[in-house]
């Protein structure tokens, strides 16, 4: 299985919003948690996006394949 952009900038953009969110936790900042959930969220979507890319790609390949 191939790794493309989509899946490594969506998993490091939902590791920051974990630091995010641990830093407002931390100083009881309401707003900065917020946005380290909301960057949690949008850095999962992209990377499922990445991951059905990587699949149908995959797919795609194997379809080739066969006679």
């Amino acid at each position: 299985m191939g790794i493309n952009k989509d899946q490594v900038e969506g998993r490091a953009k939902e590791a920051a919003g974990k630091v995010q969110e641990a830093a407002g936790k931390a100083t009881g900042n309401i707003g900065t948690q917020a946005k380290g959930l909301g960057k949690q969220a949008t850095g999962a979507a992209q990377a499922k996006y990445g991951d059905a890319k990587e699949t149908i790609k995959e797919q795609k390949r194997d379809a080739e394949k066969r006679p």
